[in-house]
């Protein structure tokens, strides 16, 4: 008898948070509780999501990414379906898959033609690691120049190129030679490319920790830069990838081409994990250059069936409704009604981000009596503001948003691509009006981040 897996469900609905506390992570299940994400969902659609009081909310938060077509995507799964039920041979091993040939084929029609050949793996942060054990074996060089501020992934190549120190207490040592440079200064990359010793420069068109934009020029000039002196130049687009930006590629904003393209999250669909490295061939056949080192660097589930035929998907459906151009005009309506709010509220300091990316950053106001309110909750823990903002977003308006990093005052909006007018003017009005309760001070949104600071006292 096979697994009655509703029935399971159903049995054992609402003990989500208490099993997380036996089993898996108790502090998270904590931290939810503590600022009111403990919630039950039972269900999703598009950019929707049902919880177990049968609440509607809108999801700005996409999976950190991963929904760019959606929730549940009928396309997708259907066709995740008709896998299934084909009983398709996966992971056979010893054989060249076809589903990972044709997604292969798809990638590289969508990318400029230098980039060539693909490698499939099953997550951003293995993407990462591929890239940089790819970069030292073709440069034969170790040194990884990486952004401030900076995210790369959690594995511990990864961590030692990533920016944000939160993340990397109590790992260290981290691997040798990865050092930072300031996004967007040029004559930093000039400085150290100099001195010879640069394998890689790894950098995020758009880093997702803060919403910080990589100027275009900059790209440029590092695509330069990075030619010259025998660098390569690596893009991480695990969460830009697949339209978020209003082009399939942020990179085809500057019109710059990589040495190495890493991809992940949204080529899921949301159903199987899936990434992709696409290199220049000259970086493959350094790493893969003999039949005896034709495995050299591979991963067990990197090229799964399912996992195919998601990527498969999920590129079909993005052709075919138009998601990306989509992105462009949602992105466009989202940050003009942004702005205008930010002429009106003196908390907001800048709008910025491109396409379904945006980055709402919070200064310290003006006004006497909020400065007052702001280096209170700043004087206890910085990232608390910020949290002030998404809470009522999701208790009063059923808006699920969250701060863009640690200690941060900036807000992320990475909804669905699939978001309408509609849901753009829901989210700007409920916005506003917690924009009008953080500049009356005191008041409620200052109450909770009194409440939070002392929460964060007695941890």
């Amino acid at each position: 008898m096979s697994l009655d897996i509703d029935k399971l469900f159903r049995e054992r609905q609402g003990e989500a948070y208490s099993l997380h506390e036996q089993h898996i992570n108790p502090q998270f299940a904590k931290v939810l509780k503590t600022i009111g994400f403990d919630r039950h969902y039972v269900r999703a659609k598009g950019a929707y999501l049902y919880d177990d009081q049968g609440r509607e909310v809108l999801d700005m938060l996409a999976g950190y990414g991963v929904f760019n077509v959606g929730r549940n995507h009928p396309g997708i799964r259907q066709a995740l379906m008709d896998s299934l039920n084909s009983e398709r041979s996966s992971l056979v091993q010893m054989e060249a898959p076809l589903a990972s040939g044709l997604l292969a084929e798809e990638l590289k029609k969508r990318v400029p033609r230098e980039l060539d050949t693909v490698y499939f793996t099953n997550s951003g942060t293995e993407g990462v690691e591929t890239a940089l054990k790819f970069a030292r074996c073709a440069t034969g060089r170790s040194r990884v120049l990486y952004c401030e501020k900076a995210y790369h992934g959690l594995s511990m190549g990864s961590l030692s190129v990533n920016g944000g120190g939160e993340f990397r207490g109590g790992f260290a040592p981290f691997l040798p030679n990865c050092d930072t440079v300031k996004l967007n200064d040029v004559e930093a990359l000039r400085r150290e490319f100099a001195k010879g010793d640069v394998g890689a420069f790894l950098v995020e068109p758009i880093q997702g920790k803060g919403v910080f934009v990589a100027e275009d020029e900059y790209l440029r000039e590092a695509r330069r830069l990075a030619q010259e002196n025998g660098v390569l130049l690596i893009f991480d687009e695990v969460q830009t990838g697949f339209g978020r930006t209003g082009k399939l590629f942020a990179m085809e904003h500057s019109e710059v081409i990589p040495d190495i393209l890493i991809t992940s999250k949204a080529l899921s669909g949301g159903f199987v994990p899936v990434g992709a490295v696409l290199t220049r061939r000259a970086v493959y056949e350094k790493v893969f250059s003999s039949m005896e080192r034709s495995v050299v660097h591979s991963s067990t589930f990197g090229q799964g069936a399912l996992a195919m035929v998601a990527g498969l998907a999920t590129l079909h459906a993005l052709d075919e409704e138009g998601w990306v151009s989509h992105a462009a005009r949602m992105g466009d309506l989202l940050r003009e009604g942004l702005r205008d709010l930010q002429q009106r509220y003196e908390l907001i300091a800048e709008v910025r981000g491109r396409g379904l990316m945006i980055g709402i950053d919070f200064a310290r106001p003006r006004s006497l009596k909020l400065r007052l309110g702001w280096d209170l909750a700043h004087k206890v823990n910085k990232g608390l503001f910020g949290q002030a903002i998404v809470i009522p977003l999701l208790a009063d308006h059923n808006i699920l948003t969250q701060v863009a990093g640690h200690n941060t005052d900036v807000i992320k909006l990475i909804p669905p691509l699939v978001i309408n007018d509609s849901d753009v003017n829901r989210f700007l009005e409920a916005f506003k009006a917690v924009l009008d309760r953080c500049h009356s001070f005191p008041g409620p949104v200052w109450d909770l981040t009194l409440k939070l600071a002392r929460f964060a006292v007695r941890r």
